[in-house]
């Protein structure tokens, strides 16, 4: 006799780390015009993917970064609702400008003071492997276990036997994570300029918020 639903073993994962990426449509309009205005607003501020927070991108209401923004908040939604949240939040975007151009990158880091953190990929070049190089990643984002060593009691076919999660984003790519999640960009190995947008979600307090 099989034994009822009830008694069967009760398997749920447990603080999982929700990923969300989206492809967004319309990306192939959008994607020249904030090609231009990224690499204008650079000629303006040579700095404007080091010192990224001054100011915010999304305060610009030119249409494609209202566009941008409106996606934003559409992913943040969905983001929610996966996690069970079924109230309305109030937050703001922040967001910056990155253009990295040959042998540019980004170190390993996370987004304190920040619920979530995204990018949008505007321009990415062709990898291109280094000549006898096997082990480099050129144009890749690396995110790691927020557990540390979580990985050490994982046997074969465990699921939490890699670390990393590494992948080569696409024009038109927008990514979601929670901002405690360390993370790394590769080298761009083109000439080519690999040109994104980055983010943060950052919620304003309610009462509502408290568990």
């Amino acid at each position: 006799m099989n034994p009822d639903a009830q008694d069967r073993p009760q398997i749920r994962p447990l603080w999982p780390t929700l990923f969300l990426s989206h492809r967004l449509p319309g990306h192939e309009r959008a994607n020249p015009a904030l090609v231009q205005l990224v690499t204008d607003l650079e000629k303006a501020r040579p700095d404007l993917t080091t010192d990224y927070l001054e100011g915010n991108l999304f305060a610009n209401r030119h249409p494609v970064l209202e566009w941008l923004e409106a996606c934003i908040r559409r992913c943040v939604q969905d983001y929610a609702a996966a996690t069970g949240i079924d109230y309305e939040l109030d937050f703001h975007v922040q967001g910056w400008a990155n253009i990295n151009r040959f042998g540019d990158y980004h170190n390993l880091h996370n987004h304190p003071y920040s619920w979530l953190s995204g990018t949008y990929y505007v321009q990415v070049p062709e990898p291109k492997p280094m000549p006898g190089r096997k082990d480099l990643n050129p144009g890749a984002i690396s995110f790691f276990d927020p557990r540390p060593q979580a990985n050490m009691n994982a046997i074969k076919n465990d699921a939490q036997i890699n670390p990393e999660h590494r992948l080569v984003p696409r024009p038109g790519d927008l990514l979601l994570w929670p901002a405690f999640v360390h993370h790394l960009v590769h080298p761009n190995h083109s000439d080519e300029l690999r040109i994104s947008i980055s983010f943060n979600i950052v919620l304003r307090w309610q009462e509502r918020y408290v568990p």
